[in-house]
C-alpha cells in the first residue's frame, strides 16, 4: 500500500508555536515536487518535544492542508502502548492513511514485548500502521524474524520504515515478510541499496528541501534505467550525509530556513545547528546546484 518517496515532514516553530502558515507552505513544495506520502510527527518532527494537544492538531492540520492529494502517515508511536492507541485513534479519526508506529523507547521491551506492544496498536485502529524500526533512539531492535511472527498475527500491518542501518537485516526483512508487508528505508543513504534488493521505497530527510530529486530516482529504478537512477543518487549522497552532521532534524531544519521556507527555531534540548556548519552545508548544497 505505501511505495515510492514519502517525506518525513519537519514541524515548523515561530515563537514557541507551531508555526501552520509555513508548514503549508512546505506542504505544497513536497506536492509539486511530486511526492507520494507526507509523515507528520516523526523523529523529524520533533515529536518528543509537542503536546499531546499540538500533535493532534498538527496531524489534522496535515491532512486538511494535503487534502486527499497524497498519502499521510502520521507519527503516533509511544513508550506506552496506551498512549500510541490514543494517539493512534485520534489520528485515524483525523482522517490519515496510516500511523506511524517507533519501537517503544526507553523501556527496551524484549522481542515478545514489541510484538504485544505493536499487535495492540494495530488490533485498536481502522488503519493501517506502518512499523518503525531505528535502534539507534530507541534502544531496541525489531528483528525480522520477530515482524514476521506479529504478521501472523494481525492484518493491519502494511510497511515498515527501516532504519537500523543494517542492509543484511533489511535483506532478512524482506525474504521474510517482503510478499506481506512494504519495506521502505528509513536511511537516505540506503535508499538505492535497499530498492536493489527489493525494497519498496523511503521515508527521507533529505525529501523536505527535494522532493522531485528524490522521487526522481525512484521513478527511473522503477523503470528500469538503473544507471540514471544510480547516477543521480550519487549526485545526492554528500547531501544525504550532510543533513545528519548533527542529530536529525536540526540540519534540515537549518537547511529549510536558509531556503526560507520557515525559521530554524528548535525546541530544547535541540538547539540550531551553529554558525560553522551552516557554512558546511550551504556550501555542499550550492556545490550541487541547490541554492540556499
Amino acid at each position: 500500500m505505501f511505495e515510492g518517496v514519502h517525506t518525513a515532514i519537519i514541524t515548523p516553530f515561530k515563537n514557541g508555536s507551531v508555526d501552520i502558515e509555513s508548514l503549508e507552505k512546505i506542504i505544497e513544495m513536497q506536492i509539486e515536487g511530486g511526492i507520494d506520502g507526507i509523515v507528520p510527527a516523526g523523529s523529524t518532527g520533533e515529536s518528543s518535544t509537542i503536546s499531546f494537544d499540538e500533535h493532534e492538531r498538527l496531524i489534522h492540520e496535515v491532512v486538511r492542508i494535503v487534502r486527499g492529494r497524497v498519502k499521510v502517515i502520521a507519527g503516533t508511536g509511544a513508550n506506552s502502548t496506551s498512549e500510541a492507541v490514543h494517539l493512534s485513534k485520534s489520528a485515524a479519526d483525523a482522517g490519515v492513511d496510516g500511523v506511524l508506529q517507533v519501537n517503544p523507547y526507553y523501556n527496551k521491551p524484549t522481542q515478545n514485548g514489541l510484538i504485544a506492544h505493536f499487535e495492540k496498536v494495530a488490533n485498536s485502529v481502522p488503519v493501517p500502521v506502518v512499523l518503525y524500526n531505528i535502534p539507534g533512539r530507541t534502544s531496541v531492535n525489531f528483528l525480522p524474524e520477530s515482524v514476521n511472527e506479529l504478521l501472523g498475527r494481525t492484518d493491519n500491518i502494511a510497511a515498515m520504515k527501516e532504519a537500523s542501518g543494517d542492509i543484511n537485516q533489511m535483506m532478512r526483512l524482506i525474504e521474510l515478510c517482503g510478499n506481506k508487508i512494504s519495506v521502505l528505508s528509513g536511511d537516505d543513504n540506503l535508499f538505492l541499496p535497499l530498492l536493489s534488493v527489493g525494497g519498496n521505497g523511503l521515508i527521507s530527510v533529505l525529501s523536505n528541501m527535494l522532493p522531485f530529486d528524490l522521487k526522481r530516482i525512484y521513478t527511473l529504478f522503477v523503470s528500469g534505467k538503473f544507471s540514471e537512477a544510480r547516477d543521480r543518487f550519487y549526485k545526492l549522497l554528500p547531501l544525504c550525509r550532510a543533513v545528519f552532521i548533527e542529530t536529525n532534524p536540526i540540519p534540515i531544519k537549518a537547511v529549510m530556513s536558509m531556503a526560507g521556507y520557515c525559521g530554524d527555531e528548535m525546541r530544547l534540548p535541540l538547539l540550531p545547528l551553529d554558525a560553522g556548519k551552516r557554512d558546511e552545508i550551504r556550501k555542499l548544497f550550492n556545490e550541487r546546484g541547490v541554492k540556499l
